[in-house]
């Protein structure tokens, strides 16, 4: 889209997808930019783009407050936040300017965890006024994976849940396969979260996450795997875009 013209956009808005990719500017330990969880989600839309001839937008890069069991925390120089009611209206009002054009198909791609209810809030609030034959979808690229692919990627060390799989094995192999220029496998550590609470305190302690910010270890982590979990949340991408706009 940020290079299409108006006309092109407009000669497009009311019969194909358009695409907002949601991301993050948060801390991915020593080895991944800060800008991973942005690049996902604008590759995620990409290769969904070329399978159902959407439209991509620019993304959203700065997302909902990282959290330490499952981000980090704040703590870390360059995790870059913004707070709830903030991404609920930013959202709100880009998907309300979608539909005042014309849009009647959306769809949200995230890569941030933490982003999740705050994506959701903004689509409800937009879909008490949305027009007759309108739809949005929100899809999260870890919700498509499945427990045989878990296995195949986790093959010699534990899967320790999504919100721990920060800056571990899946991002790193999806980073190596999207932009392995940004990837430095020489400075990744073996260290982790060693115990996770099972509540929140504030201020958050400084030592409840490892200084290097990595919440699961991630050496095992390569090209080929990137290339297992890209194919089977792109599917379900795909899939979910056609049951849902008939494609």
């Amino acid at each position: 889209m940020k290079n299409m013209t108006w006309y092109e956009f407009d000669a497009r808005k009311d019969k194909d997808l358009v695409i907002l990719p949601v991301g993050s500017v948060e801390q991915h330990g020593p080895h991944l930019p800060l800008f991973t969880d942005t690049i996902i989600s604008e590759k995620f839309s990409n290769l969904l783009a070329n399978k159902v001839n959407g439209i991509v937008m620019p993304a959203i890069n700065y997302g909902y407050k990282s959290q330490p069991a499952s981000g980090g925390g704040p703590l870390f120089p360059g995790t870059i936040d913004l707070n709830g009611a903030t991404l609920i209206s930013l959202v709100k009002d880009i998907i309300e300017e979608l539909i005042r054009d014309g849009v009647k198909k959306i769809a949200i791609v995230n890569s941030h965890f933490e982003n999740q209810a705050f994506l959701l809030e903004a689509i409800d609030l937009v879909s008490r006024n949305m027009p007759e034959g309108t739809k949005i979808v929100m899809m999260s690229w870890w919700d498509l994976i499945t427990q045989d692919t878990i296995d195949k990627v986790f093959d010699e060390v534990e899967f320790p849940g999504w919100a721990l799989e920060h800056a571990a094995i899946t991002e790193t192999s999806l980073i190596l396969k999207f932009a392995p220029e940004t990837v430095h496998m020489d400075r990744l550590i073996d260290e982790k979260i060693e115990e996770v609470p099972s509540y929140q305190v504030y201020p958050i302690p400084k030592d409840l996450v490892p200084k290097s910010g990595l919440l699961s270890i991630g050496r095992t982590s390569s090209k080929e795997k990137g290339e297992l979990i890209i194919q089977e949340a792109l599917e379900g991408m795909v899939n979910i875009v056609r049951k849902e706009f008939i494609f």
